[in-house]
């Protein structure tokens, strides 16, 4: 100010005086000589000022404009912040290491639940002493008036740890059998799911996301519909017409299949020995002297064309 008001007083000013104060020119107080660059002279404060008022004018008609561009976008992250406010604050995925924070998250969310559990155990029989330790929070989720439902291996049929464990809880209480079955899985309430995160399931996530236990419901349900009942019904495993039964069908897909004796196995929760055995009645059956003879007699017996 000092610099403009000495400018309006003489006319005039020398540019190299002016180099500390850039804003001069900048603002549209001072303006170059015409006639010698190297002078500048004075805008009359008449015509300077309302340039400098409207310059603030439309800056604050910029910021305006960027005020209801951030309100518009802050209205959908709003909403979306307002949808996660409204689910419980546990999160929606968490990992659980080791199998005593497995287990412990296991029986909380057991003790809390009212309604339903529903689990899928695959390979071979639970222990018994495995078994023991579930069975008190089992037997007071029925107590509550909640119902279970398992789904095990046929493996699983021939274990007296396992049916004695079933026959001891009081309640609706069902389970059943497939050859083959997902990795484990344990649902309460249908709010929150257990499922491993490792081989040896020593890592395991605790799901409460709705789309994802939705996901898991209607895969255990269309695994049930097609599950043999085993308690409190036991349909036993009944051959077919041909002297095939339904354990030696699932092992004649899976040869078809091109799969190994230890592959078969491993799918069916069994050791090898057990599907060697499957393997040579099924031969027996079907007069086959070999393997590879195997194959073709199963193709052309038409017994797979029993399965449903």
């Amino acid at each position: 100010m000092s610099l403009y008001t000495r400018t309006l007083r003489e006319g005039r000013v020398l540019r190299r005086d002016t180099a500390p104060t850039p804003c001069l020119e900048a603002y549209g107080l001072l303006h170059t000589d015409t006639e010698d660059p190297q002078w500048l002279r004075p805008v009359p404060p008449a015509i300077a000022l309302p340039g400098l008022l409207k310059a603030i004018e439309q800056d604050i008609v910029q910021r305006r404009s960027q005020e209801a561009k951030l309100a518009e976008t802050f209205a959908s992250l709003m909403a979306l912040d307002a949808e996660r406010a409204a689910v419980p604050n546990a999160p929606l995925i968490s990992v659980l290491l080791g199998l005593r924070r497995i287990n412990d998250a296991i029986a909380e969310a057991t003790t809390e639940s009212c309604s339903e559990l529903l689990t899928i155990q695959p390979g071979p029989a639970r222990p018994a002493s495995l078994l023991a330790t579930t069975l008190p929070r089992e037997q007071e989720l029925l107590s509550r008036g909640g119902r279970m439902r398992t789904l095990y291996q046929h493996t699983s049929r021939h274990s007296p740890a396992v049916l004695a464990h079933y026959e001891e809880l009081s309640g609706d209480v069902q389970v059943r059998t497939l050859d083959e079955v997902t990795e484990r899985l344990v649902m309460l309430d249908r709010t929150v799911a257990f499922i491993p995160a490792n081989p040896d399931r020593t890592v395991a996530l605790e799901i409460r996301h709705p789309a994802l236990i939705s996901y898991l419901a209607t895969t255990f349900e269309r695994l049930w519909r097609l599950a043999t009942p085993m308690f409190p019904l036991d349909l036993g495993e009944e051959p077919s017409p041909g002297g095939v039964t339904t354990r030696q069908r699932t092992i004649a897909t899976l040869l078809t299949e091109g799969h190994t004796d230890a592959v078969i196995a491993e799918r069916l929760g069994v050791n090898i020995r057990t599907v060697r055995v499957h393997i040579a009645k099924l031969a027996a059956t079907l007069g086959s002297d070999s393997r590879a003879q195997l194959g073709y007699l199963i193709g052309r017996s038409g017994i797979l064309d029993d399965e449903t």
